[in-house]
Formats: C-alpha cells, sequence, structure tokens
C-alpha cells in the first residue's frame, strides 16, 4: 500500500501523519491524533455523528478521505470550547436546552450548529432545523436539540427560566 504525508491543523495545532490513500479522516483524527470526540457511526455518512468542521464547513469525517483534508484546518468537538473553558454558546445553548443524553450524537450534531451559526452568520431558526435533519439520534433527544437550535436562532424556546 503507497503512503501520504499529510499536514492539517486540528484545533489550532498542526498534526502531522503518514497515511494510506484509504484512511478516512475520522480513523485519522480518532486513532493517529487522539481526538476521540470524532464518534463514528454508520461509516456511510448517513447519521452525522462524525461531522468536524473543514475549512469553515461543517463535513461528514468519515466520508472523506485523510488525504484530501491535506492542508486544511479542521475543528472537533474539542476545539469549540475557549482555552479557559469556557464553553462556546452552542455547546451552551446545547446544554441549557438538555440536548444531551448518551452523548453520542451530541459532537456531530454541535459541529453542524457550530459551523451554520460561526461568526457573524444568523442563520433563521428553519435553517438550523433543516441542517439537523441530516443527524440520527437514537436516545430521541430531539426535542432539546431543536430547543438548542430555536435558542441560536434566536427564537423564544418556550421554556420557563
Amino acid at each position: 500500500m503507497s503512503r501520504h504525508a499529510i499536514e492539517i491543523i486540528i484545533n489550532g495545532r498542526r498534526h502531522a501523519g503518514d497515511v494510506e490513500a484509504r484512511v478516512s479522516l475520522a480513523d485519522f483524527l480518532r486513532d493517529d491524533a487522539g481526538y476521540t470526540g470524532v464518534h463514528v457511526g454508520c461509516e456511510h455518512g448517513v447519521c452525522g455523528a462524525c461531522t468536524v468542521i473543514v475549512d469553515g464547513k461543517a463535513v461528514r469525517s468519515c466520508l472523506m478521505l485523510a488525504v484530501q483534508a491535506d492542508g486544511t484546518e479542521v475543528t472537533t468537538a474539542e476545539g469549540l470550547a475557549a482555552p479557559d473553558g469556557t464553553l462556546h454558546r452552542v455547546q451552551q445553548a446545547m446544554l441549557e436546552e438538555h440536548a444531551l443524553q448518551c452523548g453520542f450524537c451530541t459532537p456531530g450534531v454541535v459541529m453542524t450548529l457550530a459551523a451554520l451559526t460561526n461568526g457573524e452568520q444568523k442563520p433563521s431558526e428553519a435553517e438550523l432545523l433543516a441542517a439537523l435533519s441530516g443527524h440520527l439520534c437514537r436516545c430521541t433527544g430531539y426535542q432539546g436539540i431543536r430547543r438548542a437550535a430555536r435558542k441560536l436562532a434566536g427564537a423564544d424556546t418556550g421554556k420557563v427560566s
């Protein structure tokens, strides 16, 4: 098997590796770089658990090869919180709206919402909910996840504080 040298900036840190052409980005992130917050569920891009941000866009890392990510900037769930531990606004919304159950789907959901709400982007509630339709949650935590998306869109969640 031929091997390829790659270099990826992951969560602001340079990671170099020597990978076979068939290694997925998900496997490289988990096995070589140690970012186990990248969860691998279906390995077909259906469940969304492996979603990461590559150069600002949400990507299913099980469908992208590590060699395709050479020279990119990747953010995983481990890279969202501030260095002092302050949660990213998506993580905070998920916490406040009790959108966490077993946690398997959570990193992928968080990364999709983070990519859509990055910087000055102001997606509508409908856009956020449509993006979430590509994520499967076996614990049926959808209501909390939907409330978190509404909160990020600036909509009233109907929750009494």
